[in-house]
């Protein structure tokens, strides 16, 4: 098990608050530090901000382009690789998301969807601008559409913060899922065994950032025992769904076994937070990155996935050609899920420049996998 994410939280009054930064850049660290003294690696340390409407607010575009990028400047003084500045929650702050990305390489941001849709069609304009304004059309992977999505997520890009100083900690646990699955008889057996590994585990986390929080002064918001995944081939959470079905990733039992995953993640006895469910990212998992390639599962399949689980659609490929009609369709789907089932749903999606379905990705990225770009009729 890997720490994917310490992810500190502050509230900027103005963007000239960069005292609050330099304070969670160095929690950030000292945090790290002692997680790897007991043997945790820490993937990455992030800082997410309250929504950037808030301490940008009566400014005009080129002014608010301006603040971001000093803050950006500064971030990466500070060795910060991924600063998170919030969500846009209105038409005129979500237009202006492409424009933000456009001019940053680290920041991160997210749009907000209403209950009846609110920004559905704005965000899907976001979504394609981005796409055909960035190299491959990548910039979205710092840029998604949430719903009903609550602060202090520590996972990116849907992070935002409300409230006092606080962190979370966000887990990759891919290889404990293997783990138990490539032990188990059947999905019941499945259960509890992975309940008995990630409760043992987790908690050994929740100890040590609690610890930390009494050291520092700093309020432990919780953890995300989200199922974020491994590039690692032999921690696929694709292929260790596989240890149970009888077939591949998107046959019949994937429902089931999904269903399970977030009835164990949501069980473990610790103080959590953020989405704590499965995560099935298509282009940051080889497994699922495969069997798209082999077309066993597609959006749709997705969706109903999120029904239960989480978080909705995450690094999902389409054709660069999509309409913004069929995207803003596809974000109603998901925030209908996400209030009918009271659960935070994002939706990452890679409309791909010049690319149709059936055609591979090309991103270049450390971050990502290449895959088939899916059909979206």
């Amino acid at each position: 098990m890997k720490i994917r994410t310490i992810t500190t939280g502050i509230s900027l009054g103005s963007p000239q608050e960069t005292a609050k930064l330099k304070i969670a850049a160095d929690f950030n660290q000292k945090a790290q530090i002692i997680f790897e003294q007991q043997g945790y690696e820490v993937q990455t340390t992030r800082i997410a901000t309250n929504p950037w409407e808030e301490y940008l607010s009566s400014l005009s575009q080129a002014e608010i382009i301006h603040h971001i990028k000093k803050l950006e400047e500064f971030c990466q003084s500070l060795n910060i690789s991924f600063f998170n500045i919030g969500y846009a929650s209105t038409p005129e702050t979500i237009d202006l998301v492409p424009e933000i990305n456009k001019n940053t390489s680290i920041v991160y941001c997210s749009s907000k969807i209403g209950k009846q849709f609110e920004n559905a069609i704005e965000s899907a304009q976001a979504i394609k601008r981005i796409s055909q304004e960035t190299e491959n059309g990548y910039g979205n992977f710092r840029f998604c559409a949430g719903a009903n999505c609550q602060p202090d997520i520590p996972f990116f890009p849907t992070s935002y913060h409300v409230g006092e100083t606080s962190f979370s900690i966000g887990l990759e646990l891919a290889d404990l899922v293997m783990q138990a699955f490539s032990k188990a008889d059947n999905i019941p057996d499945a259960e509890n065994k992975l309940q008995i590994i990630l409760e043992a585990e987790v908690k050994r986390v929740e100890a040590i950032a609690q610890q930390i929080s009494t050291q520092f002064k700093f309020t432990f918001h919780g953890i995300d025992t989200s199922l974020a995944p491994s590039l690692d081939q032999q921690n696929s959470i694709a292929f260790a769904y596989e240890k149970l079905l009888d077939g591949k990733f998107g046959n019949p039992g994937t429902l089931a076994i999904s269903g399970m995953l977030t009835r164990v993640l949501k069980s473990i006895p610790i103080k959590s937070c953020g989405y704590s469910g499965l995560m099935l990212p298509v282009c940051e998992d080889i497994g699922l990155a495969t069997r798209a390639n082999e077309q066993t599962y597609d959006i749709t399949n997705l969706l109903l996935y999120s029904a239960v689980c989480g978080c909705g659609l995450d690094t999902v490929p389409i054709p660069g050609d999509i309409s913004i009609n069929k995207i803003t369709a596809i974000l109603m789907d998901m925030t209908t899920l996400a209030f009918k089932l009271n659960k935070p749903l994002s939706a990452r999606l890679f409309p791909i420049p010049n690319k149709k379905a059936g055609e591979m990705t090309n991103f270049n990225s450390p971050y990502l996998v290449d895959c088939q770009i899916f059909a979206v009729n």
